[in-house]
């Protein structure tokens, strides 16, 4: 799959985010090495430490659907600045991808960079 289309998917995925407290809407799309897409939104709460993030509610939708392994997800959200997820949505990404795996990060401006799993997390823990 294309990394744009995958970065429109999180883009329009985003229109349904819960953010009342941040304001701040993020999408995420990804496809699984099956070729399966699947989206997701952050979901915020007034207890913040239930919040859950756009990318792990995409990699909890996939493995509830019985996918194991992704190969790429897309992060968006509007403005100028470019999302990346956070350490704990790295984490969960390695546990289901490879140092391989593409991570599309883009903006409603059409601006977006791609990096490999390994690059932002290079030392992920893994007890398999």
């Amino acid at each position: 799959m294309d990394d744009r289309e995958l970065l429109q998917m999180a883009l329009k995925a985003k229109a349904t985010a819960y953010a009342p407290y941040s304001g701040f809407e993020v999408g995420a799309a990804l496809v699984t090495n099956r070729g399966k897409v699947y989206t997701g939104v952050n979901v915020e709460n007034a207890a913040l430490g239930a919040t859950n993030c756009a990318e792990r509610t995409a990699v909890f939708r996939a493995v509830s659907e019985g996918e194991r392994k992704i190969a790429a997800i897309a992060v968006a959200a509007d403005g100028d600045a470019i999302p990346y997820p956070c350490g704990i949505c790295r984490q969960v990404l390695a546990e289901f991808g490879d140092a391989g795996m593409r991570i599309i990060c883009g903006s409603s401006s059409d601006k977006f960079t791609v990096h490999t799993l390994g690059e932002l997390l290079p030392h992920a823990f893994k007890l398999r």
